[in-house]
C-alpha cells in the first residue's frame, strides 16, 4: 500500500470563484464546484451571528457542539476553495471558545457539554493545526497545543469502573441523561483525535491510545462484526446490551481515524478496517428501490424524526469520507462512486427559498423538500466541497506544522511540542493530565441538558425501515444506478439490530 504524504508548500491563494446557483453544479468542473460551495457557504454562515471580532452562540435550536462542527465545516471550505472570506471569523470563534485551560472546557457550557461535544471542537482546532491556519494572538497556545490540551482533558475521563473502559457520553453528573451511557461517538472522538495527533506529532503514545480505544469499542460490540458502528450501551449493565441505533457520522468518525492510522503506521490491518467501515456505510444509502445510492440518515430521515443535531450528520460523514481518501488512496473509487453522485443530489435539494438556493433534508426527492435549517446547509456544503479533496494539500504533519501569526503571512517557527501524553491506563481510571498552559478554572452553574429528550419514543428505530418497505414510492422518481449490488442492509437486518437496543433508553 502506497500512502500519500504531505508536501510542505503552503498553496497560493487562488482567485475566489463567483457565486453560482447549486442548480448549475457540474461535478467535473472545479470553478463550478467552488462557485456552488461559495453560495452554500454564505447561506450556511447566515445562521452564525458572530463577527470577525466577536463570537456568538448559534440561535436555538442549535447547541454549542454544532457551532464547533460548523467551524470545522468552514475550515474545510476555506482549505478546499482557498476562499479566505470567513477566516477571521473562524479564528475568533476557535479562540473565544478555548476556555480558561485552552482545552475547550468552557464553564458557560458545562450544562450542555458532553465528551462528544468537546470532541467536535477538537476536530475543528485539529484541522486548524494541520493546515497552518492563521492564529494572530501570540500570547496563547498554538492550535496544536490546544489540540493536545483538549486530548489530555478528554482522555483523562477514560473510565474503567464499568465495561472495562470507555468514555461516558456526558461529563457532569448534573447532566444525568448520559452518565450511565457509554457511546460510540464520544469514544470515536478520542480515537480520531489520537490518530490525528499521532500523525501531527510523531508521538507513539497517541497511536497506543488510538489502538486502545478501537479495541475497547470493538470489544464491547459498538463496532459489530459487520463493522456497523452502533450508538452505545448502558454502563449499569456493563455494556452487555448494545443500542442498535446507528448514525452516519459515527461511521465517518471511525473511518477517518482508521484511515489516519493506516497512513501513520503503514499497517495493513487499518487499511482493512477502513475498507470494511466504508462497505458497512452502504447502509446509509438507497432508502427506496427507486433511490439507489442516495444518502440518507436511516435512523430518522424517512419518518421525519431527525432533530436539529441529526439533520447535520450526513455532512460529517461526507467530510470524513472525503478526508480518508488522502490517507488511504485505494478507497477513492468507492468514495467517488458514493459521494460524487450525492453531491449532485445535494445540489438539487438546494433550490428552495426566495433565492432558490436554500438546501433541504431529503435528497432522494430530487429537489427541495421544504425542510430548512443549518444542518441541511452543512450537509450539502460538505458533500459538495469535498469534491475538491483530490486537488487539496493533505494535512500537515510533524515539522510541517507551523504557527502563522498573520492572515496570508509566512509561517513563524514551529512551537515546542508539549510534553508527551500519559500512556493508556491498564485498569484504573485516569486523572486529569497537567497542562503546561493550564489556568485556574472558574466555577459555573451546571444546568441539565434537555436536548436528548427529543428522542423519546424512538424505540426500535430500525423497525421503521421495515414499515417503510410497504410504503408507496416517493413522488420524485430518482433513476436507479447501474447496479443494485451496492444496496446494503436489508430491512430484516436493520430490524434485527433494533432488538439489540438498551432497555429503558427511549431517551438518551
Amino acid at each position: 500500500m502506497k500512502f500519500v504524504k504531505s508536501t510542505q508548500a503552503i498553496p497560493a491563494i487562488a482567485q475566489i470563484a463567483a457565486f453560482m446557483s447549486p442548480s448549475k453544479l457540474d461535478i467535473r468542473d472545479e470553478s463550478s464546484i467552488k462557485g456552488v460551495a461559495r453560495t452554500i457557504a454564505a447561506d450556511t454562515m447566515s445562521y452564525y451571528p458572530g463577527t470577525d471580532q466577536v463570537f456568538a452562540d448559534l440561535p436555538q435550536p442549535y447547541y454549542w457542539w454544532q457551532c464547533g462542527a460548523l467551524m470545522g465545516a468552514m475550515l474545510d471550505y476555506s482549505h478546499y476553495t482557498q476562499d479566505p472570506t470567513y477566516d477571521r471569523k473562524l479564528a475568533t470563534a476557535l479562540l473565544a471558545q478555548a476556555g480558561p485551560n485552552f482545552d475547550y472546557m468552557l464553564p458557560k457550557h458545562f450544562g450542555d457539554e458532553g465528551n462528544d461535544d468537546q470532541a467536535f471542537w477538537g476536530f475543528a482546532v485539529m484541522s486548524a493545526a494541520e493546515r497552518n491556519f492563521p492564529q494572530p494572538d501570540a500570547s496563547i497556545p498554538s492550535w496544536l497545543e490546544m489540540s493536545q490540551n483538549l486530548w489530555n482533558s478528554l482522555s483523562s475521563r477514560w473510565d474503567t469502573s464499568a465495561c472495562g473502559g470507555g468514555l461516558f457520553w456526558q461529563i457532569f453528573p448534573s447532566n444525568p441523561n448520559g452518565m450511565d451511557y457509554k457511546n460510540s461517538v464520544s469514544n470515536g472522538g478520542l480515537f480520531q483525535l489520537s490518530a490525528r495527533l499521532a500523525r501531527a506529532t510523531g508521538n507513539q503514545t497517541y497511536v497506543d491510545w488510538a489502538r486502545k480505544v478501537w479495541d475497547w469499542t470493538q470489544g464491547v460490540g459498538m463496532i459489530d462484526r459487520d463493522f456497523n458502528v452502533l450508538d452505545g450501551a448502558g454502563a449499569s449493565e456493563n455494556c452487555s446490551v448494545i443500542n442498535g441505533v446507528s448514525f452516519s457520522y459515527s461511521t465517518g468518525i471511525y473511518l477517518y481515524g482508521a484511515a489516519v492510522l493506516a497512513n501513520v503506521t503503514g499497517d495493513s490491518i487499518w487499511v482493512d478496517r477502513v475498507e470494511k467501515l466504508l462497505e458497512a456505510s452502504r447502509s446509509f444509502f438507497s432508502p427506496f428501490e427507486n433511490s439507489t445510492n442516495v444518502m440518507y440518515e436511516h435512523a430518522c430521515e424517512t419518518v421525519d424524526k431527525c432533530n436539529a443535531d441529526m439533520l447535520s450528520f450526513k455532512g460529517y460523514f461526507s467530510r470524513f469520507a472525503y478526508a480518508s481518501t488522502l490517507m488511504v488512496p485505494s478507497i477513492l473509487p468507492t468514495v467517488t462512486e458514493l459521494f460524487h453522485f450525492n453531491a449532485e443530489m445535494a445540489a438539487k435539494s438546494c433550490s428552495g427559498g426566495e433565492k432558490g438556493t436554500t438546501c433541504g433534508e431529503k435528497w432522494y426527492v430530487g429537489g427541495y423538500d421544504g425542510n430548512t435549517g443549518l444542518g441541511q446547509e452543512m450537509c450539502a456544503l460538505e458533500t459538495i466541497q469535498g469534491l475538491l479533496v483530490a486537488q487539496s494539500t493533505p494535512p500537515f504533519q510533524k515539522e510541517q506544522i507551523k504557527v502563522v501569526r498573520e492572515f496570508n503571512s509566512t509561517a513563524a517557527p514551529a512551537p515546542a511540542v508539549p510534553s508527551a501524553p500519559a500512556a493508556p491506563p491498564a485498569s484504573a481510571s485516569t486523572t486529569a493530565t497537567s497542562k503546561a498552559n493550564k489556568r485556574s478554572n472558574s466555577g459555573a452553574s451546571l444546568g441539565v441538558d434537555a436536548r436528548w429528550a427529543v428522542l423519546s419514543g424512538l424505540t426500535g428505530l430500525y423497525i421503521w425501515d421495515v414499515a417503510l418497505a410497504s410504503m408507496p414510492d416517493i413522488t420524485m422518481f430518482v433513476q436507479k444506478q447501474d447496479t443494485d449490488r451496492y444496496t446494503s442492509d436489508t430491512h430484516e437486518q436493520k430490524a434485527h439490530r433494533a432488538t439489540l437496543r438498551v432497555p429503558g433508553y427511549e431517551t438518551y
